[in-house]
């Protein structure tokens, strides 16, 4: 198998469900080394964490810490963006993944020139380390709006700097047939119109736009469904169901899941996900070095599920290795 991809998961999805005792953070590296799937840990520490025992843990079980990142707050989170740069070579980290809110922490709406200024200041704080930006598409940031990251790329190459960007498939795909969560894109006109197209069956689809622009550098695995349902075992800060934006990989039991659940539904994600593993089995340079499971337990995700989301991570990463094998081979015999 092509070594240039490497499979991880995102220290919060290391449990098996988040209505049982807290896991440490020795258990769930030792969790994560015997599960035998996977190279790296993705960790998003918060601002004031100690982070010296995390770089023990990481060489104690030989896994690097590949992606660093957190949520980031224009005008208020720079520090502490800073702070993560620094400890990046300590832990081996190979990306930064950023989210950025959309809103500065005045509460103005960031401008496309705004962001590209975010962007480029945070390449600058890396530009000493080997670990590179990326910012992720991401629900509640300023790429929500979809258009946006065409605006911002194309800012970028005017000054020569090649955006890079984190896709997660399921912040986009759990929206196709939503007229509420296309809204909260500010997208529905345009998908009606047919000038965005989110459907993976399309080879107008968005995000392979975005994969053939050489923008996507890293990337989240988490299932989803269109018109995914809502998470309705936790609620949002603002008293709403959970978005739903997260899909069991693994068919759970009759009491963990709410409804019905159908792995046919989960067709049009593994076929994004598949055609991204396709474009990482051709070029290895301007594609993702490696690919983050990314089940995990908050509201808008599997908050309060009654199924392991450390499993549903296991059984993710086997089926990206088994899928990114065959990608490749299909590639090597058409060579």
């Amino acid at each position: 198998m092509n070594s240039n991809l490497h499979i991880g998961v995102n220290i919060d999805g290391v449990l098996h469900r988040d209505d049982l005792p807290a896991v440490d953070a020795n258990t769930q590296f030792q969790m994560i080394a015997d599960a035998g799937v996977f190279d790296y840990v993705e960790m998003n520490p918060p601002e004031g964490v100690a982070l010296a025992p995390y770089v023990q843990l990481s060489e104690r079980y030989a896994l690097p810490v590949r992606v660093i990142g957190g949520i980031f707050c224009a005008g208020r989170d720079e520090a502490h963006l800073r702070r993560l740069i620094e400890w990046a070579p300590r832990f081996g980290s190979k990306v930064l993944n950023c989210q950025l809110y959309a809103n500065h922490v005045d509460g103005h709406r960031l401008t496309d020139t705004e962001i590209v200024r975010f962007y480029v200041q945070t390449c600058e704080w890396a530009a000493s380390t080997d670990c590179i930006p990326s910012f992720e598409v991401h629900v509640d940031m300023w790429n929500e709006d979809f258009r946006r990251v065409a605006a911002v790329g194309e800012l970028l190459a005017r000054d020569g700097i090649a955006l890079r960007l984190t896709l997660d498939h399921s912040h986009l795909i759990f929206k196709i047939g939503n007229a509420e969560e296309l809204d909260a894109s500010r997208i529905s006109p345009l998908v009606e119109a047919g000038e965005i197209v989110l459907d993976p069956a399309s080879p107008d689809a968005i995000f392979k736009q975005w994969i053939a622009r050489g923008w996507v550098r890293h990337a989240h695995a988490r299932s989803v469904i269109p018109n995914n349902p809502r998470n309705p075992r936790m609620r949002r800060s603002d008293g709403r169901p959970g978005r739903g934006i997260q899909y069991p990989f693994v068919r759970p039991a009759a009491d963990q899941w709410d409804g019905d659940w159908e792995e046919a539904a989960l067709a049009p994600w593994k076929d994004a996900v598949r055609h991204l593993l396709d474009a990482c089995a051709r070029n290895c340079v301007s594609t993702p070095q490696q690919i983050s499971c990314e089940f995990i337990p908050f509201a808008d995700y599997g908050g309060g599920a009654g199924y392991s989301i450390f499993e549903n991570n296991v059984a993710c990463a086997a089926w990206l290795r088994d899928t990114y094998s065959l990608a490749s081979q299909a590639n090597a015999g058409g060579a």
